[in-house]
């Protein structure tokens, strides 16, 4: 099992500033670059070093897939720049008056779920950009669906007060198994201080020993020699 531990910018919530897929993280630049440069490399990804609408919030405010990546529409041109050099996925600056798309939409490559206020224009734009079928709902009985969970192409780790009946819609969505759990000594918002890939996992550095084994259990984390 590999699952690191970090922080940035003197932070646990490390998902609100950093977001990953299977060939990208993007790690805002206030983070000194040989630290930036380590996330990557722990995740076996190539790193994308910039913000994200000129903030450092760059977890909560994009999300990706390796298909496509959501982004606000107040991105700046730089920092798109940035990003088109590194990620040849699609990628839909998303015209609404909503910004934190990392928190209000979870994926994996084989799925994904969306907060239920979306428009039905909204959630074919997302589903296309993904290029997987994305439904809406709650987890938890909340509707930020990316700050309750993390989902890999592996696994998925949720809030632990998923309900059964929004069990079964993840597990038909991502086509992984899900399990419940919480990051940095209890908090149960997992996707605000959690990375995670199919090669390793990051957490908070606040995570406990318990909730790190649950985290590498749950996202089927482990090293490729010992695959």
């Amino acid at each position: 099992m590999t699952v690191y531990l970090s922080s940035i910018v003197g932070s646990a919530s490390i998902g609100v500033y950093s977001l990953a897929n299977e060939s990208i993280v993007v790690i805002p630049r206030m983070v000194p670059k040989e630290k930036a440069q380590e996330f990557a490399d722990w995740l076996k990804v190539k790193l994308i070093y910039t913000s994200i609408s000129g903030s450092v919030l760059a977890g909560a405010l994009a999300c990706a897939n390796s298909n496509g990546m959501l982004l606000p529409n107040s991105v700046r041109e730089e920092e798109l720049t940035q990003i088109k050099s590194a990620f040849e996925g699609n990628i839909t600056i998303m015209e609404t008056k909503k910004t934190a798309y990392g928190n209000l939409v979870l994926a994996n490559d084989k799925g994904a779920v969306v907060d239920p206020r979306f428009k039905q224009n909204e959630i074919k734009q997302i589903s296309e950009t993904l290029g997987v079928e994305a439904v809406p709902t709650e987890i938890a009985g909340l509707p930020y669906v990316g700050a309750l969970a993390v989902a890999t192409n592996k696994g998925l780790l949720v809030h632990p007060l998923l309900k059964d009946e929004e069990r079964k819609i993840l597990e038909n969505v991502f086509k992984v198994p899900v399990d419940v759990g919480t990051v940095n000594c209890g908090i149960p918002y997992v996707g605000t201080g959690l990375l995670a890939n199919s090669h390793a996992a990051v957490a908070g550095s606040m995570t406990t020993g318990p909730e790190m084994f649950i985290i590498g259990s749950a996202l089927d984390v482990v090293q490729e020699e010992e695959k």
